[in-house]
């Protein structure tokens, strides 16, 4: 029996390219705010991004956190994002990530 490929989302990098940009963070700025800086490297948000790898499930739920969504937004291609993502979730930013604090 041959291993069959996995379904993988198609939307799944746009989205979490579109959280990342709602929420005015660099990738860098995301990872902090993520609280993953062991976890993930600016590199690993780009390949997220382009779809060319998928986040581990405890870094996805950490985007849908960020977002104020449930995972099965993030994972579904027929589902979109909100229109406007909560910015209450925005925590104080450091110097570099162009932002200030809001909410």
């Amino acid at each position: 029996m041959g291993k069959a490929a996995r379904l993988r989302p198609a939307r799944l990098g746009e989205k979490l390219l579109q959280i990342r940009e709602a929420l005015g963070f660099s990738q860098n700025g995301l990872i902090r705010r993520l609280e993953l800086p062991e976890a993930i490297s600016r590199e690993h948000v780009s390949a997220f991004e382009l779809g060319k790898r998928e986040p581990p499930l405890p870094v996805l739920l950490q985007y849908a956190r960020a977002a104020g969504v449930t995972i099965d937004v993030l994972v579904d291609d027929k589902t979109d994002l909100p229109k406007k993502l909560p910015a209450g979730n925005r925590k104080a930013r450091k110097k570099g990530d162009q932002e200030t604090e809001e909410g």
